[in-house]
């Protein structure tokens, strides 16, 4: 391995803290990995890593060379983007990590053709409802829906999602429908939806007329923790939930759902992708950003 393949392996263990999930993200042999950088701080005469069983850390001379080698890493690949101006040049493998619901609905179905355009690109579509640690499990690209508040990461805006209120046409018979907010606390249900960082079920928000935010506590018989078991069950009866359109559009158009309260929906919610620096300027995810950016207008607000 030469002298530049070790300081990338050096670079994505260190960011990574880990040589297992390093060598997993660069496609190596754990032994490689370490072989690489016991060759490293021999040629440059020091320790770079601190290794345990449980962590790998950077020394004081591990931490200036990762400044200085993520510097030549993007130059690099700067270089070998001046030779691959065609769009078939477009290469190698992209994780991508989104909401499973902006996966399974929008993501996956148009990506046949963003392969066709760029036939040598492979992707990786990770889809969680949990927050991910980008640096630390190797993803190139985060879709992001909701107020952020890492800075550690490129944040680059696409625009906002509207949110409706939604209910089944069995809840609708059964409760009445909700005409305002007050009308809540009359013997209404709402879906709980536990938040993904705190565990916490969230409330119910609404805007009003001069655009104040306003939350309700809605009681709930059952509290899921991702989008799929959350239309589920208000599908199934179960209460009135808080949604983006694009979610549910289609089960709106075919009467499984009904939009209530449409003057009083929760504020538009932000959407974001999120890169590490050291990948800002990738081809591959320059693509991925133009190509996203152009799926997600239609379901933007204007």
């Amino acid at each position: 391995m030469d002298r530049f393949d070790q300081y990338r392996v050096f670079a994505q263990v260190a960011e990574m803290g880990s040589f297992i999930r390093a060598a997993n993200a660069l496609q190596l042999p754990r032994a490689s990995v370490s072989a690489a950088i016991q060759q490293l701080e021999a040629h440059l005469g020091g320790r770079l890593l601190h290794r345990t069983t449980r962590q790998v850390r950077l020394t004081a001379d591990g931490e200036q060379l990762l400044e200085r080698v993520r510097s030549l890493l993007a130059e690099v690949e700067d270089i070998d983007q001046l030779f691959q101006a065609s769009k078939h040049q477009v290469s190698g493998r992209l994780i991508i990590d989104a909401p499973s619901r902006i996966a399974r609905r929008l993501i996956a179905p148009a990506l046949a053709g963003l392969l066709r355009r760029y036939p040598r690109l492979h992707v990786t579509l990770g889809s969680t409802d949990r927050a991910v640690d980008l640096v630390r499990e190797g993803v190139d690209c985060a879709v992001r829906i909701g107020a952020l508040h890492d800075s550690s990461l490129v944040v680059r805006s696409l625009g906002h999602i509207a949110l409706v209120n939604c209910a089944s046409p069995d809840y609708l018979r059964e409760y009445g429908e909700p005409l305002k907010p007050e009308e809540l606390s009359s013997g209404h249900w709402a879906v709980g939806y536990a938040s993904p960082k705190s565990g916490r079920e969230l409330p119910w928000e609404y805007l009003s007329s001069d655009d104040s935010e306003h939350l309700i506590e809605l009681p709930s018989q059952v509290v899921v923790n991702n989008a799929e078991s959350y239309i589920a069950c208000c599908r199934g009866g179960l209460g009135l939930i808080q949604i983006p359109r694009f979610d549910v559009q289609h089960l709106l158009d075919s009467g499984e759902l009904m939009e209530v309260m449409p003057d009083y929906r929760a504020a538009s919610m932000p959407v974001s992708l999120l890169y590490p620096h050291r990948r800002q300027r990738s081809r591959r995810l320059a693509v991925f950003h133009e190509w996203f950016e152009a799926l997600m207008k239609p379901h933007l607000e204007t």
